[in-house]
Order: C-alpha cells, then sequence, then structure tokens
C-alpha cells in the first residue's frame, strides 16, 4: 500500500513491441477487505472508464504473446521490465492471480540481474501481496514481507511500502494485529498525516478492541481527512467486522 492511486497509459511503452495497449496503474494495494472498498470509492468512476478501456484493447492471445516473446529473450532485461510494470497493473486491475505469477517471473529476472532496482523489488512484493489477498494465501504474504523488507533496506523512509508490510500481517491468518501495529507507527512517524495508514492502524485497533487508542487515530485520520469514506455518520471509522459485512464479494 509514494501514491499509486493515478493511472498511466503505456501505449508508449509498449509501441515498439507491435502490440500498444492501455493499462491501468496500479490498485492502491490493496484490496484489503476494509482498506479496499475505501479505495474502491474514491477510484470506482475512473476505473471504470479505464477498464473499459483496457477491455478493448487487451485480448488474452496478445498477452500471451508478449509473455512468451519475454520468455524467449529472457537477457532483454528493458524488455522484461517495461512488459512486467505494464502487466502488473492489468493483472493487479483484472485480479488474476494467474497473470501475476507469470509477472512475477518477468521481474525477477530483472533483480536478479540487479538486486538494486528498487522499483521491480518493491512490485514483487505488491505482486506477491496482491496473490495473498486475491487467493486467501498466507504464504504469498509470507513473501511479500520478504520483498518488502528487502526494499526498506534500501529506503528505510518508504511509508507505502512500510505500511504494505504491515498489511501482510494484519491480513493473513491468523491476523498478527500487533505486528501491523508496529509497522504502522513506523510509517506514521515518518508521515503523521498518512491517510491509508491512519485508516490501516484504525482497522488493526479494531481489531484488537483498543477502543480508546481507535478514537485516538479515528481523530487524526478525521484530521488528514474529514472525508475519508470510512468515517461513517457518526464520525468514526466503522468497526472491522461491520465494515467486512458490507463489502462486495471479491
Amino acid at each position: 500500500m509514494n501514491n499509486k492511486t493515478f493511472w498511466l497509459s503505456i501505449v508508449a511503452v509498449l509501441a515498439s513491441f507491435a502490440g500498444g495497449f492501455l493499462v491501468a496503474n496500479s490498485l492502491n494495494r490493496k484490496d484489503l477487505t476494509a482498506l479496499r472498498a475505501e479505495n474502491e470509492n474514491l477510484k470506482k468512476a475512473q476505473n471504470e472508464v479505464e477498464a473499459s478501456r483496457a477491455e478493448m484493447t487487451l485480448s488474452d492471445e496478445e498477452i500471451k504473446k508478449r509473455i512468451a516473446e519475454a520468455d524467449e529473450n529472457p537477457t532483454d532485461l528493458t524488455f522484461q521490465k517495461n512488459l512486467g510494470f505494464a502487466l502488473y497493473n492489468y493483472a493487479s486491475m483484472k485480479q488474476d492471480a494467474d497473470l501475476l505469477g507469470d509477472v512475477s517471473r518477468l521481474l525477477k529476472r530483472v533483480y536478479e540481474n540487479n538486486p538494486n532496482d528498487y522499483k521491480a523489488l518493491a512490485t514483487l512484493g505488491d505482486i506477491d501481496f496482491d496473490i495473498g489477498y486475491f487467493t486467501k494465501n498466507n504464504d504469498n504474504f509470507q513473501k511479500a514481507r520478504g520483498f518488502y523488507q528487502k526494499a526498506l533496506e534500501q529506503k528505510s523512509n518508504d511509508v507505502e511500502v512500510r505500511t504494505d508490510l504491515g498489511l501482510t500481517y494484519l491480513w493473513a491468518n491468523p491476523p498478527e494485529a500487533e505486528r501491523a501495529v508496529n509497522e504502522f507507527q513506523k510509517s506514521l512517524e515518518i508521515n503523521p498525516k498518512h491517510e491509508k495508514t491512519l485508516q490501516a492502524m484504525v482497522q488493526a485497533l479494531n481489531s484488537q478492541n483498543k477502543r480508546v487508542e481507535v478514537e485516538k487515530y479515528t481523530a487524526r485520520l478525521r484530521q488528514a481527512n474529514p472525508k475519508n469514506p470510512s468515517l461513517n455518520e457518526n464520525e468514526s471509522v466503522m468497526p472491522l467486522a461491520e465494515n467486512k459485512s458490507n463489502q462486495k464479494n471479491q
């Protein structure tokens, strides 16, 4: 979960590969039962437009062709990287765990060639995070942690990656809320008004029934953004269980 709330056109990126197409930028990690709903509310209209455009310009055959081309040319790291990032955006939007696995293979080639490629490293964490959420698989959350921790060794002040690391604990089964809270606190030390982290913190504290702390961080969230969709009409964040019961099936 350095914002990933805007969309990018990649026609120019892939034009040289005679397969120009549009993809949406990555969903803001993160398809979380509580956090995802609010993110989707914020981006719903834009997502629908971009998804429609992507559906008109992408085909399974086209995707498979590009992946096969990348597999046949594993040393062309520029191709691996550009295609990997583009397809990650698309696969995440589509919640396609199988395609995410293919994307992981492409970006691992980039990372293995250059372990200091921060974007590839962080995106590998995002991929496993998404697969873990889509498939409810703790193993992928564990893998995501490994990538995020390596990324934080390079950039310890990356609030987005730090918060996503915390979310791998919060959305594990069973949840490790205290470890999640520890990571969220580190993020908030860097950016006290980081909205996504404040919202995640409230959810984690709700799961622990720490009402005093919930109210404290709810107030901070309200200060950061009074219009945050998770704030109900009573100006408090909806409890985790209630929030989950109102979500669409993913």
